[in-house]
């Protein structure tokens, strides 16, 4: 999703342009880390694969990120820092099972339903099963 942003002076800007605001963020509070949580933003005028390899050239531990494709190289074992551990997110995973079993929206459709795929369904169920373990957790964890 971009925003929108200015670069360049104000003297030097004739608009705006669309633009991209990566975000990195820490907190291993919940796995007994010592360091506190941060987060680190930084700006860019396109999603070029070349900045997330810029912004994390140094760094080698996991990433949690979505499944854009600019991140693969991180995940490289011939990367000069080794390559970075993929942690790849359920939400996304669960999207596209999703649209495959939404039962509400296929009705709204009418005649132009599809047929609900008892495997995408499946598969749903299960991941909610992994969201609530999650939640329980995470709650017990809070206290």
């Amino acid at each position: 999703m971009g925003i929108s942003l200015r670069f360049g002076t104000p003297e030097a800007v004739r608009g705006n342009y669309t633009g991209r605001i990566w975000t990195y963020v820490r907190d291993d509070r919940p796995f007994g880390g010592p360091d506190p949580p941060a987060a680190l933003f930084y700006a860019s005028r396109d999603r070029a694969s070349a900045h997330p390899e810029r912004h994390l050239s140094g760094f080698g531990g996991l990433l949690q990120a979505d499944a854009y494709s600019g991140y693969n190289r991180l995940y490289d074992p011939a990367r000069p820092h080794g390559s970075v551990t993929s942690a790849l997110c359920w939400a996304h995973a669960r999207r596209g099972f999703f649209a495959l079993a939404d039962v509400a929206a296929n009705a709204r459709r009418g005649r132009t339903a599809t047929v609900i795929s008892p495997i995408a369904l499946e598969a749903v169920q299960r991941i909610d099963v992994l969201f609530a373990s999650k939640r329980s957790v995470t709650a017990a964890l809070r206290g």
